[in-house]
């Protein structure tokens, strides 16, 4: 009997769907920050430093969009939503919106105890363990960010002496299926760290021409002695420290 191929490995390469991204936004900057720390936006709220000016919307609800005044740049700031399917939507209306330069900042899942927690890493590849990043890439297994959004996030961090690592996040979508057999493979393929949006990231700002980058932190701990979360949810200088660098590098791109 014939079968199939697996329709995620279906790759179709026209621009346009049933169903397309359009404006959501207006007067949106060209650049700006997709931040996961709902914390760290709440304050920056708080202390009046950021404008709503509109919102990306889903069935989780509103999820607004704001700018900041950075250093003399005006920059969009937005949460992305969890997980790639959610994230890859909100960037799409976004780009449609405007966004042609942006930085992630984010957390992630550390493979090795030698990551400590805080530590930053720039993702320079992420494997594509998910499925949205196979509707706007042939099959392959890395996706990747922009160069010019790495160099900035180098020299943000450069600028201000702080150190940090550079290499490869695991992104999956299933985040209670990080088997210690298919951690090991990861591994071998050279990956850090794991989390849920990179590749979906990277390779829908690679089919839509824009500039896109992703920084993570040292979080929760993913080993075969056991999971541990490390309380790294509760880094709020760590977070805001790396929002500001997502926010320099955003500036320079």
């Amino acid at each position: 009997m014939k079968t199939n191929p697996p329709p995620i490995l279906e790759f179709d390469p026209s621009p346009q769907a049933i169903l397309n991204p359009a404006k959501c936004v207006h007067d949106l900057p060209s650049k700006g920050v997709l931040c996961f720390f709902r914390d760290v936006l709440d304050e920056l709220l708080g202390q009046g430093l950021l404008t709503e000016i509109g919102a990306l919307r889903s069935e989780i609800g509103k999820n607004p969009v704001y700018t900041l005044d950075y250093q003399g740049e005006r920059l969009f700031v937005a949460h992305p939503g969890v997980g790639a399917s959610l994230a890859a939507g909100f960037l799409e209306e976004l780009i449609a919106s405007g966004a042609k330069s942006l930085i992630a900042c984010g957390g992630c899942g550390a493979l090795d105890a030698s990551l400590h927690v805080g530590r930053p890493v720039i993702l320079t590849a992420a494997i594509r363990d998910e499925g949205t990043s196979y509707h706007y890439l042939p099959p392959d297994s890395q996706a990747l960010p922009h160069p010019e959004a790495v160099s900035a996030l180098r020299a943000a961090f450069e600028d201000e002496g702080l150190p940090y690592l550079a290499g490869t996040a695991w992104t999956t979508d299933a985040i209670y299926r990080e088997t210690e057999a298919r951690r090991a493979r990861r591994i071998a393929q050279g990956c850090l760290v794991v989390e849920m949006e990179a590749a979906a990231f990277f390779a829908v700002a690679e089919f839509r021409k824009v500039r896109l980058g992703q920084v993570v932190y040292g979080g929760d701990l993913v080993v075969p002695e056991g999971w541990d979360g490390r309380r790294w949810h509760t880094r709020t200088d760590i977070r805001t420290e790396l929002f500001w660098l997502a926010a320099s590098a955003a500036k320079k791109m």
